[in-house]
Order: structure tokens, then sequence, then C-alpha cells
């Protein structure tokens, strides 16, 4: 009985349109990706350090204690565009060529512009407006390749039983498109807050992804789309992984901006890429993304309750806050990555079984996760520094020890 529970489990996972031996077929987009990303990061903390291209410490938001070469966002976009090509060059042959060269060379045009814009804030320090309209841009760049939700949108839609035309599932997903790159963009940035955090957690959220990639792909749920979000995932994995060892604490260089507005961009990417046909992979992509969407919604709420301004700074994340409760630095890190995790195993798990249960799992997660916020006391601002004051001396909690 167990065995045939579990063949009728593993049946599902695993598609009859193809075998897992295509997808190990794109293996050499991980390991270009990886070996660029880690010598290009190594070249980049060389020229920043030689340039003087740091982050300085200013004792409130930023807690580092020497000054920290940037530009590793340059060495994490090199990773991503050597997998890009060598993904290219693997799908060729496919009957989709076309439609799929076209989606990836719009990916890495938009992370390319989004790694610009943050890499140009990391050296002059531009105004938010300006960082936004970057976005825009890499958020068009998306829409004139294609990559559109419109398909989910109709499912939708239909479900819910309205009558109306392609083109107002067209427009209502060029918004969607701009949403999510602006909501996720930002969300990564939000995260990039401790040595090796914002790095591990893309990593495991594109795991995530990865794997959801692969089951799609075994049922031959798209000709273009499949290929295009394999060899994403591979090559952002490989990037980011590739500049995770210089990133771990105490780190060596930091991402900055121009390495987390691009891991947003190719984050909301992703996400839409799944948009193809029922929601339900969709909506697993969201629940996937479920820390950084967490920690981003937190931040606003907190900040608008508190009345404090909405675009502003502060250390009051929810990993800056466990930080001030008494966890250091690693064990901080180390929480994130199994929460990040346990996100994802819920939107791989929920993604097997019918759209109308995942939704009502999907609503569970999002209370729970809000009642445990709230309990937890994570929506309170106090202190300069907007984090939780433990010193009754001070306005400000006290800097935590690094472990």
């Amino acid at each position: 009985m167990l065995s045939g529970i579990l063949d009728d489990i593993f049946g599902k996972v695993v598609g009859s349109e193809r075998s897992l031996w295509w997808v190990l077929q794109f293996w050499p987009v991980l390991v270009l990706s990886f070996l660029s990303a880690l010598g290009a990061t190594w070249v980049c903390k060389k020229v920043a350090l030689k340039l003087n291209i740091v982050d300085k410490p200013d004792d409130s938001v930023k807690t580092h204690k020497e000054p920290v070469a940037y530009l590793g966002g340059l060495g994490i976009l090199a990773g991503l565009t050597v997998g890009i090509f060598a993904g290219i060059y693997l799908i060729q042959s496919c009957e989709s060529f076309a439609v799929s060269l076209k989606w990836l060379f719009g990916i890495l045009a938009g992370a390319s512009i989004a790694c610009f814009m943050g890499l140009v804030d990391d050296l002059v320090d531009i105004k938010p407006w300006q960082k936004i309209l970057g976005q825009l841009v890499a958020g068009i760049i998306l829409i004139l390749v294609g990559i559109l939700p419109t398909s989910s949108l109709m499912w939708i839609g239909d479900f819910l039983g309205f009558n109306l035309p392609i083109a107002f599932y067209h427009y209502v997903g060029m918004v969607l498109v701009i949403a999510f790159v602006l909501g996720a963009t930002n969300s990564l940035n939000l995260l990039d807050g401790l040595d090796g955090l914002c790095a591990g957690v893309t990593s495991i959220i594109t795991i995530g992804m990865l794997l959801l990639a692969i089951h799609l792909s075994t049922w031959g749920f798209s000709g273009a789309g499949d290929p295009v979000r394999i060899i994403t995932c591979l090559a952002l994995v490989g990037g980011v992984m590739g500049f995770l060892p210089f990133n771990r604490h105490p780190a060596k260089i930091f991402m900055g901006d121009a390495g987390s507005m691009m891991l947003g961009f190719v984050m909301a990417a992703l996400m839409l890429l799944f948009a193809e046909g029922i929601p339900r992979w969709w909506m697993a992509s969201f629940v996937i993304c479920g820390l950084p969407i967490l920690d981003t919604a937190v931040a606003f709420v907190r900040r608008f309750l508190n009345k404090r301004p909405l675009m502003v700074s502060d250390r009051g994340h929810i990993y800056d806050q466990m930080m001030d409760r008494g966890m250091g630095l690693k064990k901080t890190v180390i929480i994130c990555y199994l929460l990040a995790g346990m996100y994802a195993v819920i939107g791989l798990t929920m993604s097997q079984i019918k759209t109308r249960y995942a939704v009502i799992v999907y609503v569970l997660v999002i209370f729970n996760s809000a009642v445990i916020v709230w309990k937890e006391g994570f929506l309170k601002m106090e202190g300069l520094r907007g984090a939780i004051k433990k010193d009754s001396k001070t306005d400000e909690a006290p800097l935590p020890e690094d472990d």
C-alpha cells in the first residue's frame, strides 16, 4: 500500500514527456556560471579596493566595523551572463529556440539595467525615484519580449465566470509585470543587510524554483518556457554561489544595490515565467519567495503603523530584530536560511495539489505568518534605528556582538 502511495506521488512529480536526462544536459550552465562568478568576484574585490569603492560603516544601519569592497553585484552578473549564453548554445536545436532566445535576452538585458542602476546608486547615491525609473525600464523589457502572465489571468477570469476580452488581461498583465519587478527588486534590496544573507536566501529560493521548473519540464509543459526557466535558475544559482564564498561572514565584498536589485529583477522574471497556463505554478513561486516578501511586508507595515517614512532605511527588519534579541549574526543568518527553505518546501508541496485546495493552504500560511510576526513584536519600532530597544539607558538598541 505504501509503495502504491509513493508511486502515485512520484508519478505526479516526474512526468512522462521528458526524462530527467533532458534536464541534466544543462549542467554546463551551472558550472560555467559558478566559475565565472567566482573569478569575476575576486577581480571585482581587487578593483574596488584599489579604487576605494568601499562601503563604510556608519554605526547605525551599517554595522560592519571596517570598510568593505563593493562591486560584488558585477561578479554575480558575470556568472549569470556566462550561464545564460551557455544555455543558449545548448538549446540551439530546440523547436522553440526563437522564443526562448528572446526571453533569455530579455531577462539578461533587464538584469543588466537593474545592476547598472544599483551600481550608480552604490557609487553616487542617486534618488529613490531614479532607481525606480531604472526598474521600470527593466520591467518594460520583459513586456516587450512577451514575458506576461496573460494566460494565468485568463484562467482566473474564466474560473470566476468573467467574459472579458484578451486585451484586458494583456493590459492587466503589463501592470502586474511592473508591480512584480518593483516589488521583488526592492524586496531583495531590503534583505541585503547581513553577511551572506541575501545571497544565501536567493540561492535557496532559486533552487526551489529550479525544482519546480524541472517538474514542469518533465511534463513537457512549455517548449519555450521549460528551457528558459531551467537555464535562468541554474545561471542564477551558479552566479550567486560563486559570489557567496567572498560574502560569508566576515564579508570581503558586498553585492551592493547592483547585486540585490539585479537578483530581485531575476526573481520577478522567474515568477512571471511560472505564470504560463493555470496559476498553480505561479502561486507556488510566490510562496517559494516567501521570506523576502514577508520581510518587506513587515517593514512597510511596521513603518506605517509607527508613522515612520516608508522609504527610509532602518535596522528594524526581521533579521535585525533577531540580532537585537540576542542572536548572533551567524545564528540569525542560519535561521533565515531555514525560514527560506520552509517557504520553499511549502510552495513546492502545494504545487502538487489542485489549485483550489492550495489556495486554502496559502491563506493559512499567510495568516499564521502574520500572527507570529504580531505576537513576537516584530511590528514594534523603538529607538533611533527603528529596532527593538533593549537598553533603557539609551534611545537605541545596542549593537549585537558577532559570533
